[in-house]
């Protein structure tokens, strides 16, 4: 087994979604030779490594999250080549190159699924969970994600197959030991390749039971991860962090344990489910309390102290942009962007920069129904509309949380269509691409992206970023967020006003003596009684 640095505590993360992200060949599309294009923006930001988002074979119903050939590249996105020539060119900048893998599910056009449908003999039928039955009869009443029924009938076979997403996206049964062998190989075959490690699509999912109506965290779960890890990533110094959305702290110790028995890391999303009313959809809106939005960070600071580790995040692929969200994209976007960056670059864990989230990008509030291409919000309209609900609420919401304001081209500069792409997009660019965009920012060294640039250094140059304790102070203030992270040679201070009014200054101990590291406004009076609307200050003595 190789030797295990944990280089990846030290890590920033950063996440591209590949069609949106650069443009090579003028087809409206990002792809991997655009990505090799643009490595050197990459290295200036600082960041150790990228996750990218499915760039495997794929028919594209799910974004490529829809796989048909695990070994392969989805020609919108170029080559094998190109990803092993992206593997080198970032190698050559100390950048690793994290893979997306989806093994919950994969496409019904993979060669398996195609094998499996043909008879119940079929060496590949048990590859996925099927189910007897009469058509129209389902096996039971559970729902997909993206909506409609979890049982796809296949007349040819009289059995119904199980997907928890579209039904182009079989579930694959992990109780099927050549499954998993199969999952292993292929998994080995792209370590082999030089990847750094990867990014795993709803991990928590694979040990469903659907007959127990049980999705996620089901019994085998972490059995079949240690096999996992055992068997792949366990043979190279790799970076491994699971999707999963039911994860408790307790959970999380399993998923992140230090033995490297499961993975390096977790994605939990409690924090983000606080903007939503309880027991509803996301689609259904509640202002988020910052008092207990601080409990839930403090305590996932605390549960994984020195027994597991934090991801942390505020955007991805899946989620709207964190400046609209939790920040203010019109008067304070700038001050509320870095002011998000601040308090999330000062807790324990690896930190993830979504692509355009260092520009402090916003949520593409412009669009119409006619400029969405998510298959998660096309559904909700139409589900939504056909339950009578107003169009101006179905769309409130969709300009609020729709995936696609996370998906909108990476904006480059104020030429057109930012730089992306000399063709037509596949999806609209934001508008305002021409006041927010890299080729300005970099030109600015008070702007968001060299506030990112400079969170992302400190973490590299200061122990007490890996190792210091969390202290939560004041939280039952409404408005502020101020913490402190201490180890026996240093203690970092933030001091954060989360919201757009003017607050009193709080006492801190030590903040007099102390270092100021990172501010989201340009000018600092040490001697102020009030915090300006979204300010906070970064402080480290020692």
């Amino acid at each position: 087994m190789t030797e295990k640095t944990n280089w990846w505590k030290n890590a920033v993360i950063y996440q591209i979604y590949p069609r949106s992200f650069q443009d090579s060949d003028g087809d409206g599309i990002g792809d991997l030779k655009g990505i090799i294009g643009r490595l050197d923006y990459l290295q200036k930001l600082g960041i150790d490594a990228i996750w990218l988002s499915p760039v495997c074979k794929s028919p594209q119903d799910d974004n490529g999250y829809d796989i048909s050939d695990y070994r392969d590249i989805d020609p919108m996105f170029g080559t094998l080549s190109d990803m092993e020539e992206l593997i080198a060119e970032a190698k050559k900048r100390n950048i690793r190159i994290l893979l997306d893998l989806v093994l919950n599910h994969s496409s019904d056009e993979h060669f398996w699924f195609k094998e499996a449908k043909k008879s119940r003999e079929n060496p590949y039928h048990d590859y996925y969970v099927w189910r007897d039955g009469k058509e129209g009869e389902l096996p039971n009443d559970m729902k997909a994600c993206f909506g409609g029924s979890c049982w796809e009938w296949v007349p040819e076979l009289s059995q119904y197959y199980f997907h928890q997403f579209s039904v182009k996206q079989p579930d694959l049964n992990w109780e099927n030991p050549k499954l998993r062998q199969e999952i292993y190989d292929m998994i080995n075959w792209w370590i082999d390749k030089g990847v750094g490690g990867f990014r795993l699509d709803v991990i928590d999912q694979i040990a469903k039971e659907p007959d127990q109506k049980i999705t996620n965290n089901g019994p085998r779960l972490h059995e079949y991860i240690r096999e996992l890890s055992k068997n792949t990533f366990q043979r190279a110094d790799l970076i491994t962090v699971g999707e999963a959305w039911g994860a408790d702290t307790e959970r999380a110790k399993l998923y992140s344990a230090p033995d490297g028995s499961e993975f390096s890391m977790v994605f939990q999303f409690e924090h983000i489910c606080l903007d939503q009313i309880p027991g509803k959809e996301k689609w259904d809106l509640a202002p988020l309390e910052l008092v207990k939005f601080k409990k839930v960070m403090e305590k996932w600071q605390h549960e994984l102290q020195g027994c597991g580790w934090n991801s942390l995040f505020w955007n991805n692929h899946d989620l709207p942009r964190i400046v609209s969200r939790w920040g203010n994209d019109k008067e304070y976007r700038q001050e509320s962007a870095k002011m998000l960056a601040i308090v999330l670059h000062g807790m324990q864990g690896t930190p993830y920069v979504y692509q355009g989230e260092e520009l402090g990008m916003t949520n593409a509030e412009a669009f119409t129904m006619d400029d969405y291409r998510d298959i998660e919000t096309l559904n909700m309209y139409r589900d939504r509309k056909a339950a009578g609900y107003e169009e101006c609420d179905i769309m409130k919401s969709l300009h609020a949380k729709s995936r696609d304001n996370a998906r909108t081209p990476m904006h480059w500069d104020d030429s057109k269509n930012a730089g992306f792409t000399t063709g037509e997009s596949w999806i609209p660019v934001n508008p305002n691409y021409v006041q927010i965009n890299a080729a300005q920012e970099l030109s600015d060294p008070d702007s968001v992206f060299h506030t990112y640039r400079k969170l992302i250094a400190l973490r590299k140059q200061y122990p007490v970023f890996i190792d210091g304790d969390f202290t939560l102070l004041y939280p039952e203030d409404a408005d502020l967020f101020v913490y402190t992270r201490q180890n026996e040679k240093e203690k970092l201070i933030v001091i954060a006003n989360f919201h757009g009014n003017t607050v009193d200054m709080p006492k801190v101990e030590g903040v007099r003596e102390a270092e100021l590291l990172c501010s989201s406004y340009a000018d600092v009076d040490r001697d102020a009684k009030v915090l300006r609307p979204y300010e906070a200050r970064m402080y480290r003595i020692g």
